[in-house]
C-alpha cells in the first residue's frame, strides 16, 4: 500500500476512508457570509488550475520571453516546473479522461475525441468526496451528460457554445442573462474552433474567463466548512475564440511573438483541411495569421494568469496559502500555424506539450523549490498525487499514473523512463497516429499507411527536421520502434501483428475497457461495447 503523506497523524485508514464517505454528505456546508478565519484543516486543500488548450511554451517559466505570466511563473519558482508534461490524447474530453481516472489511454478507454462516460469505477471527485473533501468544480468541465459531476458536490458550468440536450443553459450563460439580458454573449462573432482573432466586443468583467475567476475568488472567500477542499477552476481559455479583452489585447500590439514554425516535412500540411472554413484543422495562412492569433491567444492566457493572482491572493488573505496544493496544467495545447495546422490532436510538441506547474505547503510536502524536472510526466499522474497530498491509502496497482510528489520530494529512481501519445482519426483519414517520448527524442507512427517521424527535441524543440529517414539515425529509430511494438503488445491486432506494428486503416475511437456498463466495477477486466461514431459526431 502507499502511505505518501509525510505527517502520519493525516493519514486516513481504508476505514476512515469509508467513514468519512459516508458522512461527508452530512457534514459539508457552504456558509456564504462571514469574516475570514485561519485555516484549521490537519490535510490539505487541493486548488487544481486549469487551461484548455494552453501550450507548454506559452509560459515566461518555460522561457518565452514575450508572455506575461507573473503568477503561473510564481507557481513555478515556489514549486515545481515539470518541463516534460504531456497529454497522451491530445483533445479535450479524452483528456479529462485520464484525469479523471489516473488512467492511461488504452485502460479508460478513450483513443480519440468522443465522449467521457458516463461514470469510471474509481473518479478523482468522488474519491476525494469519499475521503472528506469538499468538492467543487467551477468553469468547462466537457463531461457528458453536461450536469453529471462525476463525484463533485457541485459544479459551476462554462461550456461555451456546447448545448448537448435542448433544456441546458451553463451556469455562465445564465450569469450573463441575469447580469446582460439585452447583450449578445457571442457578439465578438468568431467561433470556437477558428482561427481568426479579434478583441473581446463587450465589457470585460462579461468575459468567461473572467466569470470563472470571480466564481472561484467567491468560493475561496465565502467557504466556512470544517471539511479541506477540492477546488477545480477550468478555463475555457485560451482555447479558441482568441478574444483577448482589449487592454490585454493592446499589450501584444506590435511585441515581437514567436514566429511559426515550418519543418521540412510539413509541405502535405499546406493546403487548406476542407469543409471546415475558418475552423480549418491545417493549411499555410502565410506568415501573417498565426501571429494574428497569438496576440489573441497570448492576450487569453495572461488574463488567465491574472486571474490566478486574484485565487492566490484570497488563498493568502484567508491563511490557506501554506495548506494547499496548487497545480496548474492544460488538456492539451494548440498548433497556432506551426507546421501548417491549427488545433490540436497532433503528436507534437504544440499541441501534446502542456504546462504542469504544482506549487505545495511546508506542512505536507518538504522539498526544495523552484525544482526544473525532466522527468515525463502525464495527467494521469494529477490524481495519485491529489491522493498523496491528502494522505489517503490507495493501492498503486489501480492506476497508470504515479504521484509526482515522488519526483519533487528526490525520489525518481524509478519512474517512467517515457510517456505514450496517440489520437485515433480526427479531421482526416491520415491523422491517425501513436507515439512515444521521453521529452528528449519523439517517435510518431502513422497508422493508415506505416509512415514514421522522429524528432531529436534537444537539437531542434521546433521539430523542425525528421530524422527517421537518415542513415545514421537508424538504430536509434529501431529503438524507439521496438518500444511502441511493446507499448501496444497487450491490444494484439491491428495495433501489433505478426510482431511488428500493423497498418490501421479505420479508426479504433475506444478499447474495449471504455466503460458502457457504469456499474462495473473494475475497468480492466470487463470487456464492453465500443460507442458507435454516429455518438462522437460533435465537434471538439
Amino acid at each position: 500500500m502507499n502511505t505518501p503523506t509525510s505527517n502520519a497523524s493525516s493519514r486516513l485508514t481504508r476505514r476512515s476512508v469509508l467513514r468519512a464517505g459516508l458522512a461527508s454528505t452530512a457534514l459539508v456546508k457552504m456558509v456564504h457570509a462571514g469574516t475570514a478565519a485561519k485555516a484549521t484543516h490537519r490535510r490539505p486543500n487541493i486548488v487544481f488550475l486549469m487551461g484548455d488548450q494552453h501550450r507548454g511554451d506559452c509560459l515566461g517559466a518555460d522561457g518565452n520571453r514575450a508572455i506575461i505570466t507573473p503568477n503561473l511563473d510564481r507557481l513555478a519558482k515556489e514549486g515545481a516546473h515539470f518541463r516534460c508534461a504531456y497529454t497522451s490524447v491530445p483533445s479535450c474530453t479524452p483528456a479529462r479522461a485520464g484525469i479523471l481516472t489516473g488512467l492511461s489511454p488504452w485502460h479508460h478507454g478513450m483513443l480519440g475525441y468522443s465522449r467521457v462516460a458516463p461514470r469510471y469505477p474509481r473518479e478523482m471527485p468522488r474519491m476525494l468526496r469519499d475521503a472528506g473533501y469538499y468538492t467543487l468544480g467551477i468553469g468547462k468541465m466537457h463531461f457528458h451528460p453536461q450536469r453529471n459531476t462525476h463525484g463533485y458536490h457541485k459544479t459551476l458550468l462554462d461550456e461555451s457554445g456546447r448545448v448537448e440536450s435542448k433544456e441546458f443553459l451553463s451556469d455562465y450563460r445564465k450569469w450573463f442573462r441575469s447580469v446582460a439580458p439585452n447583450l449578445n454573449p457571442d457578439a465578438t462573432g468568431i467561433g470556437w474552433n477558428d482561427h481568426r482573432a479579434k478583441p473581446y466586443v463587450l465589457p470585460e468583467r462579461l468575459h468567461p474567463t473572467c466569470w470563472t475567476g470571480a466564481e472561484a475568488v467567491r468560493f475561496l472567500q465565502s467557504y466556512r466548512g470544517a471539511e479541506p477542499f477540492l477546488l477545480k477552476v477550468s478555463f475555457a481559455r485560451p482555447h479558441s475564440p482568441y478574444d483577448a479583452p482589449p487592454r490585454w489585447w493592446k499589450r501584444y500590439e506590435g511585441v515581437e511573438l514567436p514566429e511559426r514554425v515550418v519543418g521540412d516535412w510539413a509541405a502535405r500540411h499546406a493546403q487548406h483541411g476542407k469543409p471546415y472554413g475558418n475552423n480549418l484543422w491545417q493549411g499555410d495562412l502565410g506568415p501573417e495569421k498565426p501571429p494574428q492569433a497569438r496576440q489573441g491567444y497570448y492576450g487569453n492566457v495572461s488574463l488567465i494568469d491574472e486571474q490566478i493572482g486574484r485565487i492566490l491572493e484570497v488563498l493568502q488573505q484567508r491563511g490557506e496559502f501554506e495548506n494547499t496544493l496548487i497545480v496548474y496544467t492544460a488538456d492539451h495545447g494548440d498548433m497556432l500555424g506551426d507546421h501548417h495546422l491549427w488545433r490540436k490532436t497532433y503528436g507534437y510538441e504544440p499541441s501534446a506539450r502542456i504546462p504542469m506547474l504544482l506549487r505545495w505547503g511546508d506542512g505536507f510536502c518538504a522539498a526544495d523549490r523552484g525544482q526544473v524536472l525532466r522527468q515525463p510526466v502525464e495527467l494521469r499522474d494529477l490524481l495519485p498525487t491529489y491522493l498523496d497530498a491528502a494522505g489517503i491509502d490507495y493501492d498503486p496497482s489501480l492506476f497508470d499514473g504515479r504521484s509526482m510528489l515522488e519526483v519533487i520530494r528526490g525520489k525518481a529512481e524509478s519512474w517512467r523512463e517515457y510517456i505514450d501519445l496517440e489520437h485515433a482519426t480526427c479531421y482526416a483519414p491520415e491523422n491517425n497516429w501513436t507515439g512515444l517520448t521521453d521529452g528528449r527524442i519523439k517517435y510518431i507512427y502513422y497508422a493508415p499507411d506505416g509512415r514514421q517521424q522522429m524528432f531529436d527535441l534537444e537539437k531542434d524543440p521546433g521539430e523542425t527536421r525528421d530524422l527517421s529517414a537518415e542513415p545514421e539515425h537508424q538504430e536509434t529509430l529501431r529503438t524507439w520502434r521496438r518500444r511502441m511494438i511493446d507499448h501496444l503488445a497487450e491490444r494484439g491486432g491491428p495495433f501489433v501483428v505478426g510482431g511488428d506494428l500493423g497498418l490501421r486503416p479505420t479508426r479504433t475511437l475506444h478499447s474495449p475497457h471504455y466503460p458502457t456498463n457504469v456499474t462495473a466495477l473494475d475497468a480492466r477486466s470487463t470487456i464492453r461495447r465500443p460507442m458507435r461514431e454516429s455518438e462522437s459526431a460533435y465537434p471538439t
